[in-house]
């Protein structure tokens, strides 16, 4: 009979210990606004003094950097969650456009944090930087694929998606109307770096 492994179980409890906490500054974040989030609103929604949270996180920014490496994880899982098929170029690159429209207009307080100076004195750690790098990476290998590799063309194809998520947020929070104009935003960007066609809005 093999042994068992010996199970950590202090680290097991000061893991969950620490879910809790971000869960608790997370739900602060979507009702109040994350700037609103502080240490003595966190520590009491998880029953707690606020000195005592520094055991597990040393600042409120600590918290935020944890936050901050959360979404961007969970981003790069969207994407790699998402069905796969054999697709034109075009439309591939429609569907990771559509895949972060969807997770970044799902929850307004998550995309201030990823891509928004919302917190004028918060900086994410290398550590934590390194996790938007790597979500950053696989937007740039799938643009890649098609033969899509100049740092202009990555920081328009960026921008594009960045003002269509703003504009959604701040102006149709929950509707259709700047999704649906996502494949015209493809077709203009295919365009102008010269992918070839069908055009989406053609072809739909």
């Amino acid at each position: 009979m093999l042994d068992e492994p010996i199970r950590d179980r202090r680290s097991e409890r000061r893991s969950a210990t620490r879910q809790e906490i971000l869960a608790a500054a997370w739900q602060i974040a979507r009702r109040e606004g994350i700037a609103a989030v502080t240490l003595r609103e966190v520590a009491a929604a998880v029953g707690m003094r606020a000195p005592s949270l520094y055991s597990h996180f040393p600042s409120k920014n600590a918290i935020f950097g944890a936050m901050f490496a959360e979404s961007w994880q969970a981003m790069i899982e969207a994407v790699h969650g998402r069905p796969s098929a054999h697709q034109s170029p075009r439309r591939t690159i429609l569907a990771h456009a559509e895949t972060y429209f969807d997770f970044a207009t799902s929850d307004l307080a998550r995309y201030q944090l990823m891509n928004q100076r919302t917190i004028p004195d918060f900086e994410p750690s290398e550590e934590e930087y390194a996790v938007a790098l790597a979500a950053y990476d696989t937007m740039r290998a799938a643009l890649a694929a098609h033969g899509i590799t100049r740092q202009a063309d990555l920081d328009l194809f960026t921008a594009l998606l960045a003002g269509v998520c703003d504009q959604a947020l701040a102006n149709d929070p929950g509707g259709t109307r700047w999704r649906s104009q996502l494949p015209r935003v493809i077709d203009m960007f295919a365009d102008e770096v010269g992918l070839a066609g069908p055009r989406l809005r053609e072809a739909s």
